[in-house]
Order: C-alpha cells, then structure tokens, then sequence
C-alpha cells in the first residue's frame, strides 16, 4: 500500500510538518511566508533533516498558491495565523485581515484531499466568534460551495446552513465530516500547558469512524503522585518543564557548542502577569514576541524569585522538537517560530490517529475490491 502523503499550509518552523512525518505522512510541498521560517526549514533540509527529505518548500504568500497542482494527496494540513482570534492580540477575528482560513478552505476545495488538519488557538472558541466558527466549520463540510462577494459572511452562513438544510444526510459532491475539538497538548504528555482547536475532515466516501486521541496525562495525577503513593488515576502525571530541560547545563556560548541553539538572553523581569514558569509543572504556553520581546512566559521561574528566559533550545524541547533540529534568525525571531509552532509531539498524535483511520479506509477497500473480483 503506498503512503500517505500530504501538503502543508503555512508551516511556521515545521512543528506540525515534523510530528505528521512520524504519525505517517510524506510531505509533498510546505508553504510559509516568514522569511525566518523558511530559512529554518531549508536549512534543516540542507541538513537532512527526515522529515523534510524530497519536500518542495516554498516562500509564498498562499492566496497566491495554485493549489490543483497537489491533487491525489491524502492530507491537507495547516495552522491558519491565529492572530485574528488569539487572546493576547486585537482579536478582531473575521474583521482581520490576516485571518486565512478562507485559504486553508480553498486548498481543500481545490485539492479534494481524503482528509485535513487545521489548528488554531482556543480563543477561536469565545462566544463572540461561535457564529464565524460554524461559518468556518460548514465552509469545511462544503469546500466547494460559492462563497458570495458581494454579501458580508453572517448572509453567506445563512446561504450554507440552508444548503446544509437541503442536502441532508446525501454525500453529493465534495464534502467532508468536520470534527472540532479543543486540547490541551499538556495532556498528550507536552511539557506546556498549550491550548489549541483541531479542526478534522474527512472526505465523505473515506469509510471510516474517527474519535478524537483520549488524554494521556493529567495534572491531577502529578498532583496525586506528589502527595501519596496511591495510584488511582490511569493517566500519566504531566510532564514538568524540570523533566524536560534538566538534563541541559547552564546556558553559554560554550554550552552551545554541544547543544544547539543554547545560548543566554539577558534582560529578563519578571512583572504582573508575566511571572514565568514554575518547574515543577509544565510550561505556559510560548508566545511568539510578535511586539518585541516575549514576556513572562517565555522565562523561567525559579524557586528563589529569580527567572530568566529560556533559551531557544530549551524551548524547543518545551514545544518537544528533537534536539538536533536548528533554529535559524535572532533569539526573538527564533522564539517568534517557537511561539507560533504546533507541538511536535501533539501533531504526531493527532496526525497518528488520522493516518489509521485513513489506512483502515484504504485497507477495506482493498478488501472489498478483491471480494468483488473474486465474485465475478
């Protein structure tokens, strides 16, 4: 059986590219405009990076992207800029230019692919935006249904939901079953507290029953093995950030020469709201910088009142990049694609569960296909 491949919208650093390569899939293309971002993933290419071997990986701005070209792909996959709905930010949503998921539904549109993945961040999911999230959601359920110009998008919802109306349970043309679901990738054994939304389709004539990955850890068990030695619960305790970065000394230019990326950054304060992360539980989540500096998130607490910021290498493992993939730019433009990044091992889970599901699709098909020869 051949496999799986995809192509990949607005791919920041490659968290996403890289945990779907280990979940299964072989990257056709990568699209990214941040110069930045892009250099990294060259790169780490140039380097040989697995995951991005035989890849086009391409700078462009994706309304720009003719996307017919990657027909026959099995997975379309993408984090749409979350600026427009992020809680740190303007958050004018449909009102911001930067929103693209009216791209990422075009891709799919034009590309038909077996199934897609999209992720963004939980503020997507404030009431403020639930009518544009069932916008969004039935566009994905209906790529191909003419979205109007010349009508503001709560008319074009209308114009779906009676489209969803009349088509009831038929699978005529394209469409797709969408599952939502909010995570929090602390509970897939990340070591961040990072809460984000999944957006899953798959394609109508994919025959196949999906359920979104159950939770592997949980606060309350780290809570519970810190105070008893009584096992209840069945998940694993989160992972600290002092697990996950322990074992890396004291950040300097000489330990960089062993350990990429390692190098200090002065001039961290802590202040109201920006306090840092404990280490004794699991990170805040990264945030990209995109006004300067990243704030209290991006240091670490320790016990004495004292913090500093982590370095780029120690927030990759925070975002469970491997240690040999480089980071390419200044600290901030670094942390910028750190921020921005999907965890690697959170995508790797999510993108595992898709790829079973579409291999037991292809599989029964196979079977069946064979059954049928064999009766004639």
């Amino acid at each position: 059986m051949k496999k799986l491949t995809s192509i990949e919208l607005f791919s920041g650093a490659g968290g996403l590219a890289l945990g779907l390569h280990d979940a299964g899939f072989k990257h056709e293309a990568l699209y990214e405009w941040n110069a930045s971002a892009v250099e990294t993933l060259l790169y780490n290419q140039a380097m040989g990076y697995p995951a991005l071997k035989g890849c086009s990986i391409t700078r462009a701005n994706v309304r720009t992207v003719d996307f017919k070209r990657h027909q026959g792909v099995d997975l379309v996959a993408g984090g749409p800029p979350c600026q427009p709905f992020s809680m740190g930010g303007k958050a004018a949503g449909m009102n911001d230019v930067r929103d693209m998921f009216p791209q990422a539904i075009r891709a799919v549109a034009e590309i038909q692919p077996r199934a897609f993945i999209f992720e963004n961040v939980r503020g997507l999911l404030r009431p403020a935006f639930s009518n544009y999230v069932e916008f969004i959601r039935l566009q994905m359920e209906f790529p191909s249904f003419p979205i109007s110009d010349n009508i503001n998008w709560d008319q074009n919802l209308a114009r779906l939901q009676r489209h969803k109306e009349r088509m009831g349970d038929a699978a005529e043309g394209l469409r797709y079953r969408v599952h939502v679901h909010q995570a929090n990738a602390a509970n897939y054994g990340v070591p961040q507290q990072r809460h984000r939304v999944f957006f899953v389709g798959f394609r109508s004539d994919v025959e196949t029953e999906w359920f979104f990955p159950e939770e592997t850890h949980s606060e309350s068990r780290l809570i519970n093995d810190r105070e008893t030695t009584t096992k209840f619960d069945k998940t694993l305790p989160w992972v600290t950030l002092s697990e996950r970065i322990g074992d890396l000394p004291d950040p300097s230019r000489t330990a960089a020469k062993k350990h990429l990326n390692h190098v200090l950054q002065e001039g961290a304060k802590a202040y109201p709201g920006h306090t840092g992360s404990p280490l004794d539980r699991p990170a805040k989540a990264l945030k990209a910088g995109a006004h300067g500096v990243p704030g209290g998130e991006n240091m670490i607490a320790y016990p004495d009142g004292s913090v500093r910021y982590l370095t780029v290498r120690e927030s990759a493992r925070v975002q469970t990049f491997p240690d040999n993939y480089a980071f390419l730019g200044s600290w901030t433009e670094a942390m910028r694609q750190l921020g921005n990044a999907v965890p690697v091992e959170l995508a790797r889970i999510v993108g595992r569960s898709v790829a079973r599901a579409l291999t037991r699709d292809s599989t029964n098909k196979v079977r069946v296909a064979r059954e049928e020869v064999l009766k004639s």
